[in-house]
């Protein structure tokens, strides 16, 4: 145990006995708890405490220390009493370890801050510092005019010296609207009325941003200028617009103020009116001798911008004023071309009604109605369409129906359709080659898309499924998309399409539907060619090995466009990795549409590699049987367009079954 008098350790460190108190008892408890606190971490700076102990101290107030008491049976003189180190005055420094600050206040409203590490544990707690507050500038926030005097006539204060930002007492009052102050101040230094802030800004546009009227007039009438502009090179003319006070603006129109300059942007203050809809105000610019199509550095002129932002008042008086209606931007585009593109329908209808050219293009050749077909507004279509010719979109390159498709606009699209725009319109060639597969029709994107609903609506209006460079065939079999499939192949699409830009020895609808057996089945219902995928230049002989880029090809892509310098046969594409596996039961679904053929040593070496493709391969062997033969000659003698509607032929049922495979269909399911 400890000497009687000395301190008690708890779990948690040190703890004031009935000494500390009475030595301190003339404290408050905040006082108490706060120097117990910096005196508990005095003595942590000073490694009183192990890092192990650190990391888990809570911090309660520390016991003073003092010399022990003499113990009569020891012969050893008192030791003397140790100063306590201070606290430091500023925080923690620790070249190793970052430290956060949090704020709080305590019960009494004091504030504090407290000093962390990163981990959370506290390094220190001390009063936060009190911002010193000009005597000045309090004067001039309480709007206490007897104490500015007073305070101006002090040799130490120097109302030209600038504060934080550049600010003097003359921003302060202006900023704060006190008027009174203001005269105070300029009767005293009639000469720093123009003076500027760090960002250009006088006493006067503080007053305008404010909306202190007051404090304008009078600033005006002693001599501000009002045409010095800030660093963003904005007047106190556009700010009155920016704040929409028309009693400011009558102000400095009174006093002269130039009305068309511009801010960095090349914004005027009619353009700031115009976007806030203030028709009184643009009166009054226009009065005091605004120009009605000033651009901005975009070219973008205040009739522009109220047909951007869908002001239709102010649009109505800029027109009624002179405003060119057709008016163009820098990049080409016309103020209806914006209130389409906004969905502004209001605009665009009274743009129309003032005949405002819809055939007019920007720099990309769209037109109004492209626009609004790409941004899906049906209500602005409408409305574009009878205005718009078709000529003229046409010359343009693209089709608004090629903008719905992408975007997915259904009813844009119907809409178009039933207008009588061509669903066979072709990309130019310069659109084209902004995509890497070339695509160039609308059915293209609604097929990519994977939007049924487009597809059919195009289909039925006449849409050729064979006009694209890559088939969308090819697009709806890598996805795997039956309803698709079927809706273009009974529309004529080309079930033997190719890829010009990759040559292969069979169709590469074969290649694109091999993981999707149904699918194959069908394209081979419906007239595929299955005997070229039996070609092979190689034969019984043995194949060269596959290459590692060629082993490693899952499918072909229709966005890449390097030929290949030999045909790809189909015996290489059964091989590669991802097919592999399903060799069997293709060559299997085939031979069901072939007499005889000959298989090469490589599709042989696949049958071979599974005990259970034993049967196809004894299947390929000659001679087929002859129901197979007189099935392939029937179906030939027929043909592939009669045979969809068989059902209505004189036949009977199970001769219809068997020329369609159908005994077949519960082997792929």
């Amino acid at each position: 145990m400890g000497a009687p008098g000395g301190p008690v350790l708890g779990a948690t460190g040190p703890t004031l006995n009935h000494d500390d108190f009475s030595l301190y008892n003339y404290m408050s408890d905040d006082e108490l708890m706060q120097l117990a606190i910096e005196r508990s971490l005095s003595e942590t700076h000073n490694n009183s405490i192990s890092p192990s102990a650190e990391n888990t101290r809570t911090f309660v107030p520390q016991r003073r220390t003092e010399t022990p008491r003499p113990n009569p049976c020891s012969s050893q003189p008192p030791t003397s009493i140790p100063e306590p180190e201070p606290c430091p005055a500023n925080p923690p420094r620790n070249n190793h370890e970052p430290i956060t600050l949090s704020h709080f206040i305590t019960g009494n409203g004091k504030r504090m801050v407290a000093y962390r590490r990163y981990d959370g544990t506290l390094i220190e707690v001390k009063p936060e510092k009190e911002e010193e507050v000009d005597p000045l500038v309090e004067a001039i926030r309480d709007g206490d005019v007897g104490t500015l005097r007073v305070l101006i006539k002090k040799a130490e204060f120097n109302l030209l010296t600038p504060k934080e930002y550049g600010w003097i007492p003359l921003h302060e009052a202006a900023h704060y609207g006190q008027e009174q102050c203001i005269k105070a101040l300029l009767k005293v230094q009639p000469g720093m009325i123009n003076k500027r802030t760090l960002k250009d800004q006088t006493a006067l546009l503080l007053a305008v941003s404010r909306q202190h009227e007051g404090c304008v007039s009078c600033l005006l009438e002693r001599g501000a200028d009002p045409d010095i502009a800030n660093i963003n090179k904005e007047t106190p003319l556009y700010k009155a617009c920016e704040k929409e006070n028309p009693s400011i603006v009558a102000l400095l129109l009174n006093h002269g103020v130039a009305v068309n300059r511009s801010c960095i942007q090349g914004w005027t203050a009619l353009h700031e009116a115009v976007c806030k809809n203030n028709v009184e105000i643009c009166e009054m610019l226009v009065k005091a001798g605004a120009k009605i199509s000033i651009p901005n550095i975009y070219g973008i002129t205040p009739f522009f911008v109220a047909a951007q932002t869908g002001k239709v008042d102010t649009l109505r008086f800029l027109l009624k004023n002179g405003a060119d209606i057709n008016s163009q931007a820098a990049d080409g585009a016309t103020a209806l071309y914006e209130a389409s593109k906004n969905g502004h329908v209001e605009i665009v209808e009274f743009l129309l009604s003032q005949k405002a050219d819809t055939n007019k293009p920007g720099k990309t050749g769209l037109l109004p109605i492209h626009i609004a077909a790409q941004r899906g507004n049906d209500r602005i279509v409408s409305m574009l369409i009878p205005a718009t010719s078709k000529a003229r979109v046409r010359r343009s390159g693209i089709s608004p129906l090629h903008l719905a498709a992408e975007r997915n606009r259904d009813e844009i699209l119907e809409l178009l359709i039933d207008s009588g725009f061509d669903v066979n319109a072709r990309l130019s060639d310069d659109r084209s080659t902004m995509y890497e597969d070339r695509r160039s029709t609308a059915l293209y994107f609604s097929v990519m898309n994977n939007n049924i609903e487009a597809t059919s609506m195009l289909l039925r209006a006449g849409a050729d499924p064979n006009l694209d460079t890559f088939s969308p065939l090819l697009v709806a079999l890598r996805q795997g998309c039956i309803r698709t499939v079927t809706l273009l192949v009974e529309y004529g699409a080309n079930v033997n399409a190719y890829i010009p830009t990759h040559p292969t020895t069979f169709p590469a609808t074969v290649m694109f539907c091999m993981k999707y057996l149904t699918l194959l089945k069908y394209l081979m219902d419906n007239g595929c060619d299955a005997l070229s995928c039996f070609s092979c230049v190689y034969g019984s002989d043995p194949h060269p090995p596959l290459k590692p880029e060629q082993r490693d090809r899952t499918h072909f892509r229709d966005d890449q466009t390097t030929s290949r310098d030999t045909c790809v046969q189909f015996c290489d594409i059964v091989s590669t990795d991802t097919y592999s596996h399903w060799a069997g039961p293709i060559i299997d679904v085939l031979l069901d549409y072939v007499g005889d053929v000959k298989l090469c040593s490589r599709l042989i070496e696949h049958l071979d590699s599974y005990l259970d493709w034993a049967e196809i391969k004894e299947k390929a062997m000659p001679p087929r049987p002859l129901m197979q033969l007189c099935r392939l000659k029937i179906r030939q003698m027929i043909g592939i367009h009669r045979l969809k509607k068989i059902k209505k032929l004189p036949l009977p049922v199970r001769l219809i079954k068997f020329l369609n495979h159908e005994e077949r269909m519960r082997d792929l399911f």
